[in-house]
């Protein structure tokens, strides 16, 4: 019997406090109303709920600001929700956090490093956070390392000589070292070569046929998560607008000049629209915003005038 290793339940999440009034005032409606925006918290997520099966890999998919990484940061313990709540094994990470941060391991679009320092001694301070060291710990390092196509020499090197695409590599590295049960990547290809994009797919993939490693990823790209993900969660504006698999996603787009359409079809099919509609309000609120402030600024022609004639008198 198949058991969920993550449950999202009914998660909603807001940033932000209310915009001042001075801000309100001077900030117009969308479509150039001249009515003040409405003003509040950020809604980053949207009653979102969901179930990720022990050992799958569940993409979720979304435009930039869909709220994909507020739910990795979530589970990952960063943050609290404000309504609903995440189990992680059985575990609220709001209520014990430690015991869930012993399950998991994170790699973010924007790892950090101690750039002065090698890739092994990075590695080697990482792996004595959780409590691990020795010769044991050395060897996994180069084998994680060179498996993930790095060179050894480079594992001794300075990262700040290694290019954004190897330093990515070894935050892969670091999260696999304590062996997690859950791997939460957001993002995790986003910058690398063709290549190592491929290697790095194929060490996810790795992960959860030989170890049972349930992952959860964030991706932008349709491809990856077409060939890594079990299934496939589609967020826009925080909320769940499709789940499913990959294959099932695809029915519910028309076929293409009779071919059936790919994941990225699915996924402009389904936020594409809604997409153009946002950004051509956010185009006419910008202009807007920049009318008001202009003429808020500028002086009535019957005030500029007498104050000239009195300078031309002096």
């Amino acid at each position: 019997m198949t058991t969920n290793a993550i449950i999202v339940n009914k998660v909603t999440k807001r940033f932000g406090k209310s915009t001042p009034a001075l801000w309100r005032k001077l900030r117009p409606g969308k479509n150039g109303s001249g009515k003040p925006e409405a003003s509040g918290p950020v809604l980053a997520l949207d009653s979102v709920s969901f179930q990720v099966k022990q050992g799958e890999i569940f993409g979720v998919l979304g435009p930039n600001g869909s709220g994909k990484s507020t739910l990795i940061r979530l589970m990952a313990t960063l943050l609290l929700a404000d309504e609903g709540n995440v189990t992680v094994h059985g575990l609220d990470p709001a209520v014990t956090p430690l015991a869930v941060q012993q399950l998991i391991n994170r790699v973010s679009v924007e790892a950090s490093f101690f750039k002065k320092l090698s890739p092994m001694e990075n590695l080697i301070y990482g792996a004595r956070l959780y409590g691990m060291g020795g010769k044991e710990i050395r060897r996994r390092v180069v084998e994680i390392l060179t498996r993930l196509g790095l060179e050894k020499r480079s594992i001794y090197n300075p990262m700040e000589e290694m290019s954004r695409g190897m330093q990515q590599k070894v935050a892969i590295a670091r999260a696999l070292l304590s062996r997690p049960k859950i791997l939460l990547l957001d993002e995790p290809t986003t910058g690398l070569d063709p290549v190592s994009k491929r290697e790095v797919q194929a060490v996810v993939q790795e992960l959860k046929e030989r170890d049972g490693t349930t992952i959860l990823l964030t991706t932008h790209d349709m491809n990856e998560a077409e060939i890594l993900c079990d299934r496939v969660a589609i967020i826009h504006k925080g909320k769940l607008i499709a789940l499913d698999t990959p294959e099932a996603l695809k029915d519910l787009v028309p076929r293409l000049n009779g071919h059936k359409p790919s994941l990225e079809d699915v996924f402009i099919h389904l936020t594409g629209d809604k997409l153009k509609e946002e950004e051509k309000e956010d185009i006419e609120a910008a202009q807007s915003m920049v009318r008001a402030l202009t003429q808020e600024h500028q002086e009535p022609a019957d005030q500029i005038e007498p104050a000239l004639l009195e300078q031309e008198k002096e």
